[in-house]
C-alpha cells in the first residue's frame, strides 16, 4: 500500500500544497513506489517563510532554559518513534536495518542531545570593556538537506537552529522525504511553537530555488552537490543572505608503513562500503606504501566476500542498494571510466551482483594501478569504489592527497604518534580521522576548498545560526 503523505507542515498545521501534483518515493531495493509526498511550490515556501518570520521574534527571545526544555521534549518524542524511523529509512534509502538503527536513527538523536548539552554552558552575551557582545538568532533559516543521511543531516541543522533561537523552513531531498515527515510529527508532538519549524516537500528547482532566493530568509544551510551549492550561492547573493555549504569530497586515507595491513584493509573496506559508499567523507582514495601494496591487497581479498550485498531486510546483508537508477548509472559510468583510463580492476566491477536483478545494487569495487590524475581519483563517485594509489615517501603521499579540489575529510592509519600528527596536520581538510577514530557529535564538521563554507555540529554549527551584535558604552 502506497503511503499518501501529500501535505506540507506550515505554521503548526498540515495543509494542502498549492501544487496538486505529487512525488513518488521509490524503495531502491524493490524499485517500487511505497509513498507519495507533495510536489511543493514557491507559494508553499512563501507561506512557510511568513509563518517563520511571524514566529521569530517570540522564539528568538525565549530563554536558554526554555530551549533546553524544548530540545528535551524533542528527544523524548524522537525516541518514541524509533521503530518508525528505522523502517522508513530502510525503505526510502535502502539502508540495512542494522545501519538504519545504529547510524541513521542514532545520529539524529545524538545531534538533538548535543544541542541541549552545549546550551548548558554556552554564553550568548559577554562583556568586553564598556561593550556588551551579544550573539543573537540570525532570523529565518532555510535548510536544504540531502538524501544520503536523511535524519543525520536534518537533525544537525534543525538542532543547531532551535538551540540558537532561529526559526526554520526545511526542504528535505525528494528521494528520502518520509523521515522528514516523521521528524515534523515529532516536533509537533514535542510542542514546537507554531511557525518555528516548517516543512515544504518538493523538488530543488522549485522549492529549493524559492528558498535560496526568498527575501524573507536570512540564512541558507545546504548539504549536497557542488553544482547545486554553486547555484544556491548565486541565487542567495541576490538578497545578500548568508550561506553555509557542505558539499562533496574525495577524501584520502593515508596508510603509513608501520600500521598493520590486515587492520588497514578492514578499516579501508569498511569505510568505502559504508552506506553503500554514499558518503561525502568517503575515503575513496587509499594511499598505500608501495612496498606494502601486495600485503594490503591480499588482506582486502581475504575479507572481500564478507561484505555481502543484498536486501536491507536480510540480516546477513552488509551493503544495500544505491539510492536510485540514476545513481546506479553514475557508479557504473565511473567504473567503466576507470578501466578505460588504465586502472586495474582488482575486485568487483560493473553490473549487478548475481541474484539481484531487481533493485539498484552494485558490486563493491577496488581498483589498483590508479594514478592520482585519473577521473576515478579526482571526481566524487558516491558509491562503494576504492582507488588504491601507491607512494614511496610521506611527502609524495601528502602531495597527492592534497591534489584535489576538495577538502572535506582525511584519514591517517599509523602507530608513530608524531608522524601521524604531522600527516593529519598537513592534509588540507576540515576533518581528519586517526586510526578509525570515534564519532564526536560536538566536533565541527565542514570542508576546505570546494568542499564547502561554514561548519556544522556542536557549538561551531550552532553559531552559524547566530549574528554578533556589539552594544557600545553600555556600562
Amino acid at each position: 500500500m502506497v503511503q499518501q503523505l501529500i501535505q506540507q507542515y506550515i505554521n503548526g498545521e498540515w495543509m494542502d500544497s498549492t501544487n496538486k501534483s505529487t512525488i513518488d518515493v521509490i524503495n531502491p531495493a524493490t524499485e517500487e513506489v511505497f509513498a507519495q509526498v507533495a510536489d511543493g511550490s514557491a507559494e508553499d515556501v512563501d507561506k512557510a517563510v511568513q509563518a517563520a518570520k511571524t514566529a521569530f521574534r517570540s522564539f528568538s527571545n525565549t530563554t536558554v532554559k526554555e530551549r533546553m526544555d524544548l530540545l528535551q521534549r524533542i528527544i523524548d518524542v524522537y525516541e518514541s518513534r524509533k521503530d518508525d524511523f528505522i523502517t522508513t529509512i530502510s525503505n526510502e534509502l535502502g539502508a540495512t536495518l542494522f545501519l538504519s538503527e545504529k547510524v541513521h536513527y542514532v545520529s539524529g538523536l545524538e545531534h538533538f542531545k548535543q544541542a541541549k548539552r552545549q546550551l548548558e554552558t554556552y554564553s550568548f552575551e559577554e562583556k568586553q570593556g564598556d561593550t556588551i557582545i551579544r550573539k543573537e538568532a540570525i532570523g529565518v533559516s532555510g535548510l536544504i538537506t540531502p538524501w544520503n543521511f536523511p535524519t543525520n543531516q536534518t537533525a544537525i541543522k534543525i538542532a543547531g537552529a532551535l538551540a540558537a533561537g532561529s526559526t526554520v523552513v526545511l526542504k528535505p531531498s525528494e528521494l528520502t522525504p518520509i523521515s522528514a515527515v516523521i521528524l515534523a510529527e515529532v516536533l509537533h508532538e514535542a510542542g514546537v511553537p507554531k511557525g518555528v519549524f516548517n516543512l515544504v516537500n518538493g523538488y530543488g528547482h522549485s522549492v529549493g530555488h524559492a528558498i535560496s532566493g526568498h527575501p524573507g530568509i536570512d540564512f541558507v544551510s545546504f548539504t549536497g552537490s557542488n553544482e547545486t551549492g554553486k547555484k544556491i550561492s548565486i541565487r542567495a547573493a541576490e538578497t545578500v543572505k548568508k550561506v553555509a555549504l557542505e558539499l562533496g569530497g574525495k577524501s584520502p586515507m593515508i596508510i603509513l608503513d608501520d600500521f598493520d595491513m590486515e587492520q588497514a584493509a578492514k578499516i579501508a573496506l569498511s569505510n568505502v562500503t559504508f552506506n553503500c559508499g554514499q558518503v561525502c567523507t568517503l575515503a575513496s582514495r587509499t594511499f598505500v606504501p608501495a612496498h606494502k601494496e601486495t600485503e594490503f591487497l591480499q588482506a582486502l581479498k581475504e575479507i572481500y566476500d564478507s561484505y555481502v550485498v543484498g536486501l536491507p531486510t536480510d540480516k546477513t546483508t552488509r551493503i544495500g542498494p544505491v539510492i536510485s537508477a540514476k545513481q546506479f548509472d553514475r557508479v557504473q559510468y565511473y567504473m567503466k571510466k576507470g578501466i578505460e583510463e588504465g586502472a586495474t580492476l582488482f575486485l568487483g566491477g560493473t553490473g549487478k551482483p548475481a541474484g539481484l536483478e531487481t533493485g539498484y545494487f552494485v558490486k563493491p569495487t577496488i581498483f589498483t594501478n590508479v594514478t592520482n590524475d585519473m577521473t576515478i581519483a579526482q571526481e566524487e563517485i558516491f558509491g562503494p569504489v576504492m582507488s588504491v594509489i601507491t607512494y614511496d615517501t610521506i611527502e609524495e603521499a601528502l602531495e597527492m592527497a592534497n591534489d584535489t579540489i576538495y577538502g572535506l575529510a582525511g584519514y591517517v592509519l599509523g602507530n608513530n604518534r608524531d608522524t601521524v600528527k604531522y600527516v593529519a596536520n598537513e592534509i588540507r581538510a576540515g576533518e581528519i580521522s586517526i586510526n578509525g577514530g570515534a564519532t564526536d557529535y560536538g566536533a565541527p564538521f565542514g570542508g576546505y576548498k570546494q568542499s564547502g563554507i561554514g561548519r556544522e555540529c556542536g557549538v561551531y554549527g550552532m553559531e552559524e545560526y547566530l549574528e554578533v551584535k556589539a552594544v557600545l558604552g553600555f556600562t
